[in-house]
């Protein structure tokens, strides 16, 4: 079974720091671009950052220098480092997983493997 699981949401104070993880089971992420995105209630799904298959990174404008993603092929894991962390910040994050090697603005229509998503929340 094709699968992706967040993990490392949370509440947390602005200006503070969040970890997500996002594991793959059933298939291996050598060959897949990995993606965060992220929704927030009554807003539209947006991009905050890619990784492509050879490490190529690339982040919304929203959360350059804020959020770090990386990968570790050989656990099969992707990770979201999360820092300064702002009331707008707040959002479902869900990672995702596209079947090509580029992050070249690809929207969500176009990954084939979603998690369910992990809750994000800045608050005081």
């Amino acid at each position: 079974q094709l699968k992706l699981v967040e993990s490392g949401g949370g509440l947390v104070q602005p200006g503070g720091s969040l970890r997500l993880s996002c594991v793959a089971s059933g298939f291996t992420l050598d060959y897949v671009t990995m993606a965060w995105f992220r929704q927030a209630p009554g807003k539209e799904r947006e991009a905050v950052s890619c990784i492509s298959t050879y490490s190529a990174k690339n982040y919304a404008d929203s959360v350059k220098g804020r959020f770090t993603i990386s990968r570790d092929n050989a656990k099969n894991m992707v990770y979201l480092e999360m820092n300064s962390l702002k009331p707008e910040d707040t959002a479902l994050y869900s990672c995702a997983g596209g079947r090509f090697r580029s992050c070249s603005g690809e929207g969500p229509n176009d990954y084939h493997y979603w998690g369910q998503g992990t809750q994000v929340t800045v608050s005081s």
